[in-house]
């Protein structure tokens, strides 16, 4: 079984004077580490990157974060809405490469995460969130997608790589 892991919205626009530094490098590490496991094993890594408002002048502020690994293996795929799947490529990349597992990690818990989940859901994907690799500017809400959705660590996924 092959397996996608996507970064969603790890963006300063989103994040800085946002979310407390200490919980962006907490996610940062388990989001790196996991990507790292995923592509050692040939797996896909796909960084989700919102786009929605951007222009000439506030372009910079758009990027991922410097706190996330970005290989040149990896794809970009850009979104204008919540759903990363709405108007975007990301269902034919992840059915061209025989996906069925998506991993989802990212900003914000309340927003494209779980609207990205849902879509995944609807395209016959199986979700599931990587445990500490989700954000939100509201702890309650990260509390509530860790209870309501399906929960991955590291370890599993660690096997389930080595395993597919």
């Amino acid at each position: 079984m092959k397996l996608a892991f996507l970064i969603i919205d790890m963006q300063t626009i989103y994040l800085k004077d946002q979310v407390e530094e200490k919980a962006i490098q907490r996610s940062c590490e388990y989001i790196n580490h996991v990507a790292g496991v995923i592509r050692s094993h040939n797996h896909l890594v796909v960084h989700v990157q919102d786009v929605e408002g951007i222009n000439d002048s506030n372009r910079e502020s758009y990027r991922i974060i410097p706190e996330i690994d970005v290989q040149q293996d990896d794809l970009i795929v850009t979104k204008e809405y919540s759903n990363a799947f709405w108007k975007t490529e990301l269902e034919q990349v992840l059915s061209a490469n025989g996906i069925k597992l998506v991993i989802l990690s990212g900003f914000a818990a309340e927003h494209c995460v779980l609207f990205t989940y849902n879509g995944a859901i609807e395209r016959g994907f199986k979700p599931i969130l990587l445990q500490h690799g989700i954000l939100s500017t509201n702890h309650e809400a990260i509390l509530a997608a860790n209870r309501d959705r399906h929960l991955i660590s590291y370890p599993v996924i660690e096997f389930l790589a080595m395993e597919s």
